[in-house]
């Protein structure tokens, strides 16, 4: 079974910081009769946002063992994270979207197709020209199969360090620069509004994501709620202990101490056993 249905139209994620540029490719992709919806993103952070953001289409798709997005078609040279780079980030998603270049230079083509990109369109981009890439995009999803959302469970090993099957990436702005952050550098998340910030072992990020959002993407990964505030690595827990009001943990050699509220100690300490266990 291939991951395109003929009855389904595709969604296709357009990346470009250049409105223009953008208009005119979200114009081009949108006339062509295959292509059922085009997001648009003005740059790569906001493309990557986008992978764990509440679109329903996104997020039927998961849970059918699609890519998030049929195609990713992209410009090359943004401002912070570049369109390379956030195409790495698709291209290391398991199943992935089909890579697609739009830019105004020929001179990474090289480095484009090396990554998986099935063509490399230079601007200004032209519906011909753009109705060319849809038909290799195609091409592409006709060969390649649909993975089972509960086969794919299922043929993952059990993650025991925290990181889950597949590595998620968040991107971080930091002073006009972006940069990905691994959720396996990640000890302890706090909650902060509607923020969330990230612990790591290098520092603290603040992103704009819930911590209810994270503990839904992140609960099989290895991440445990202890606290409507906290959101911590199972594994790093060495230490559950009685405190004046409660219970707190203990993470790792640094020996950080974070409360556990009641409502979340049974279900901790339960978790805490089966991991002993399965250890």
């Amino acid at each position: 079974m291939s991951a395109r249905d003929d009855n389904r139209k595709l969604l296709v994620l357009a990346v470009d910081d250049e409105l223009p540029g953008l208009d005119q490719l979200r114009h081009c992709l949108e006339s062509n009769d295959v292509v059922g919806r085009v997001i648009p993103a003005v740059d790569a952070s906001e493309a990557l946002r986008l992978l764990g953001s509440e679109d329903e289409d996104i997020n039927r798709r998961k849970d059918a063992g699609l890519p998030p997005v049929d195609a990713v078609f992209a410009d090359i040279n943004m401002p912070g994270l570049s369109g390379m780079e956030m195409s790495r980030v698709f291209a290391s998603l398991n199943p992935a979207p089909v890579l697609v270049f739009v830019t105004g230079y020929a001179s990474e083509a090289v480095d484009a197709f090396d990554l998986g990109a099935v063509d490399y369109v230079l601007k200004p981009a032209r519906q011909e020209r753009i109705d060319k890439a849809i038909g290799r995009v195609l091409d592409k999803l006709d060969t390649q199969p649909v993975r089972s959302a509960v086969a794919g469970a299922a043929a993952e090993p059990a993650a025991d360090d925290g990181t889950g099957g597949d590595e998620e990436v968040i991107p971080v702005e930091l002073g006009g620069t972006t940069k990905l952050i691994p959720r396996s550098s990640v000890r302890w998340v706090e909650a902060q509004g509607d923020y969330a910030r990230l612990y790591t072992t290098e520092g603290s990020h603040l992103v704009r994501i819930p911590l209810a959002q994270l503990e839904e993407r992140w609960g099989g990964a290895g991440f445990v709620r202890i606290h409507r505030s906290y959101l911590v690595a199972l594994p790093l827990i060495t230490e559950l202990r009685m405190a004046q009001g409660g219970y707190q943990v203990v993470l790792g050699d640094e020996e950080k101490v974070l409360p556990v509220s009641r409502r979340h100690t049974r279900a901790l300490k339960d978790k805490l056993v089966g991991s002993s266990r399965a250890g």
